[in-house]
């Protein structure tokens, strides 16, 4: 079963017990956000996409954020494919609604997308479509291995950015 893969990495930190389990599904963000009782930014979804040669790579991101092809592409130089759920499966040994970076079947490049910056936790999944574990962004990024921060969302930018943004648009 996936959660235990994930429990037994989380071990090597002595956090296979801060795993939190839900009698209720947080296979998606807004039904993490509401089981949690956070708001859906705060929940950090990992995506997964078809590397340019053929392997997975993931992605995390704040629930909030989307992906930006044109980013995507700026970033890795192809563009963004997502692997189909079978894929998922077979390559993370996590099923979509239950996918993160800890615990891999294989192993994936990681990275983490500048969006979850703005908060000091965020709640990824651990393995199930009913589980998850808080923790700061330092330990995400330490606990996946992650390759680096990388920018390539869309949608999650803070109000404060878009007002800033309307303001410039209006004196343009």
């Amino acid at each position: 079963m996936s959660i235990e893969s994930v429990k037994a990495y989380l071990k090597q930190w002595n956090r296979e017990k801060d795993v939190m389990e839900f009698d209720a599904s947080s296979a998606t963000v807004q039904q993490a956000a509401d089981t949690i009782g956070v708001i859906p930014a705060r929940i950090a979804k990992t995506l997964s996409f078809k590397g340019e040669d053929g392997p997975a790579m993931l992605i995390v991101a704040a629930g909030d954020a989307k992906i930006d092809n044109k980013k995507f592409r700026q970033q890795f130089g192809f563009k963004a494919k997502m692997l189909s759920p079978e894929e998922v499966l077979e390559q993370t040994g996590h099923a979509v609604g239950g996918v993160c970076p800890f615990g891999l079947k294989n192993e994936i490049d990681v990275y983490l997308d500048e969006s979850m910056k703005r908060f000091q936790t965020l709640f990824p999944a651990c393995g199930s479509s009913n589980s998850a574990i808080e923790l700061t962004i330092d330990e995400i990024y330490e606990y996946s291995n992650a390759k680096e921060w990388i920018d390539v969302c869309k949608g999650w930018e803070s109000e404060e950015s878009n007002e800033k943004e309307a303001v410039k648009s209006s004196l343009s």
